[in-house]
């Protein structure tokens, strides 16, 4: 049997390399020439259209923008339709925990199994295969995923039922865009005071202060001032306003959260660009406060 891998992005490339390596797989991307172009890289079969799906094909995995495509994908194209009974459907994009909900019963419905796996860790850790993943469903779906997962992933968790996984993904990145916020609040008075962007972060990585923006974003992709992390500034944009409206069905008050949510999006008016990366919420703190992230040297 094979699986049918959809998404061949900045993170569906490297994760389907790792991926292709332990099972048969076939490619489909929008953009055809992809497909192929990957897939015979890769020793993979190349799908011209969603509508002429593979007969052995039991298992497809979705590495897609947002849950409108998966939504597209899934039941305007049909996909859903054309898989045999008993086959498993693992979105690994970060998608909306109340679509991812609705089309797991859909799937159930159809004696499909549906579950949510996306991932943390970008394009770096996409091509060593040491992502994160935060899987939700059915107990017996996620361990039917887990296999598949295996190839991409160094920590795979279970974290509850369909749209958990969705959920958890978006917190952690609101929890992420809150650290760059907060770093960079910090890093502005440092650097107004007299201390080197650099030697500020080093003191916060070697003290209470740390976290994963101080030890990696800012030393690799701020101080440097590359801002080329590979996760852009929309998409993160896009998990953090699932994040807060998860908050706000709660009825829950998260004044510091929303705080950094405002900041980004004031960061995405103020710089201006569709090719952000999210790093540059750091920049829009020099800009706004007049100083400078760079460390000597860099």
């Amino acid at each position: 049997m094979a699986t049918l891998f959809v998404g061949l992005g900045r993170m569906g490339a490297p994760m389907v390399r790792r991926y292709a390596g332990t099972t048969a797989t076939v490619l489909f991307d929008v953009d055809t020439a992809i497909a192929r172009a990957l897939a015979d890289d890769i020793a993979a079969r190349p799908l011209d259209s969603l509508a002429e799906l593979p007969d052995d094909v039991d298992t497809v995995i979705l590495m897609l923008p947002n849950s409108r495509i998966v939504e597209s994908v899934l039941e305007a194209d049909g996909l859903l339709d054309r898989l045999p009974g008993g086959a498993l459907v693992i979105d690994m994009g970060s998608s909306e925990p109340t679509s991812t909900r609705r089309l797991a019963e859909a799937a159930r419905e159809r004696g499909i199994g549906y579950v949510d796996a996306p991932v943390s860790g970008g394009v770096a850790k996409a091509v060593t295969g040491q992502l994160s993943i935060m899987v939700g469903g059915e107990v017996a779906d996620a361990s039917r995923a887990r296999p598949h997962l295996a190839p991409m992933g160094a920590t795979i968790l279970d974290v509850g039922p369909s749209g958990a996984g969705h959920a958890a993904k978006a917190l952690n990145n609101l929890l992420s865009a809150t650290n760059i916020a907060a770093a960079a609040e910090v890093l502005a008075v440092a650097s107004s005071f007299g201390i080197d962007p650099g030697v500020m972060v080093a003191v916060l990585n070697a003290s209470t202060g740390r976290s994963q923006a101080t030890e990696v974003k800012y030393p690799k992709y701020v101080v440097t001032g590359c801002y080329d992390s590979g996760f852009a500034m929309d998409l993160m944009l896009k998990d953090v306003a699932i994040a807060q409206s998860l908050a706000r069905g709660e009825g829950l008050q998260t004044p510091v959260t929303d705080a950094a949510a405002e900041a980004a999006g004031n960061a995405r008016a103020t710089l201006a660009r569709d090719d952000l990366d999210h790093t540059e919420l750091a920049r829009y703190y020099e800009y706004i406060n007049q100083v400078s992230f760079r460390a000597t040297g860099a």
